[in-house]
């Protein structure tokens, strides 16, 4: 599937007569297509009807100028102009909106009279090989709804342009040893906004004690034992519970739950929503996760 086309920028005023070498004058830059923007609005309007969520995804090329425009059933006609608004934004100013809301909301009030800027979360910059290529804006949900049905549409393209040429992830022992020493991210880490360019992380957790109730809105958990052992409640509700970021809700303990006993070579499959809770820990205890959004 094509979603990009090599476009010769002029940067002279005369080529023919530009004095120096010709690679001075003109550069390839990658462009969006027509076909890319279509599936990119498609990823995202999956996304949206899985929610039920009602909102206009608008795509655009990376001067913010409109390639995809939909519309979805009952979706009020104001989110039209809003959409592209986001997009726009996002494309010309090469970063999410969310960024200009916060610095509003942190009191830095002249984002507000940026020159072509709407400062509303929901757009989201589409990049290919580190360049700025387009952009995708949604509107009509509330703002972090916005945004995750945009995240979907970016998602969707770049799954299609991998087709099954993602490249092979090694990581040597050593590197794996020193991440289980103190828990940390093996692969994703490095993803600002996660799942930009895969469905999945992996973690390679290490835990002394107890932790907090988790629950993960979007991601499901493939939990493998290594050593040790814990009790892990799952289900049931968790107790006193707050967000802590787009997503991820955080809970002192979990009501009701079904307690198991895991040791090593165990897997469990904690599905997305799903609470969970290491209660009692005998470590120390280091754990796989596989996180598949």
């Amino acid at each position: 599937m094509r979603y990009l086309i090599n476009m010769t920028l002029a940067l002279g005023l005369a080529t023919f007569v530009a004095v120096g070498p010709a690679h001075a004058q003109v550069i390839d830059k990658k462009a969006l297509t027509l076909e890319g923007a279509k599936n990119i609005a498609a990823a995202a309007e999956a996304e949206a009807k899985r929610k039920n969520a009602t909102v206009v995804i608008a795509v655009v090329d990376d001067g913010g100028h409109l390639l995809v425009l939909e519309r979805l059933n009952n979706t009020q006609v104001a989110s039209v102009e809003v959409a592209i608004g986001k997009a726009r934004t996002a494309a010309i100013f090469r970063r999410p909106t969310k960024d200009f809301e916060e610095q509003i909301r942190n009191g830095r009030t002249a984002s507000l009279v940026l020159p072509g800027a709407t400062p509303l979360q929901g757009g989201l910059p589409i990049a290919h090989e580190g360049k700025v290529i387009g952009a995708i804006g949604v509107s009509g949900n509330t703002p972090q709804e916005d945004e995750d049905i945009a995240r979907a549409g970016v998602a969707g393209m770049t799954a299609s342009m991998m087709n099954g040429s993602m490249p092979v992830t090694y990581i040597e022992s050593k590197q794996v040893a020193q991440a289980f020493a103190k828990g940390s991210v093996l692969v994703g880490e490095d993803e600002k906004m996660m799942h930009a360019s895969r469905n999945y992380m992996v973690h390679a957790s290490h835990r002394d004690a107890p932790g907090v109730a988790e629950i993960h809105e979007l991601d499901t958990d493939i939990v493998y034992v290594l050593e040790g052992t814990a009790t892990l409640v799952t289900g049931g509700t968790a107790v006193d519970v707050k967000t802590i970021a787009p997503n991820e809700l955080r809970g002192t303990s979990i009501q009701n739950g079904e307690a198991r006993r895991l040791v090593a070579g165990d897997v469990v499959i904690i599905p997305n929503g799903v609470p969970h809770w290491f209660q009692n820990v005998q470590g120390p205890f280091n754990y796989y996760v596989v996180k598949v959004r």
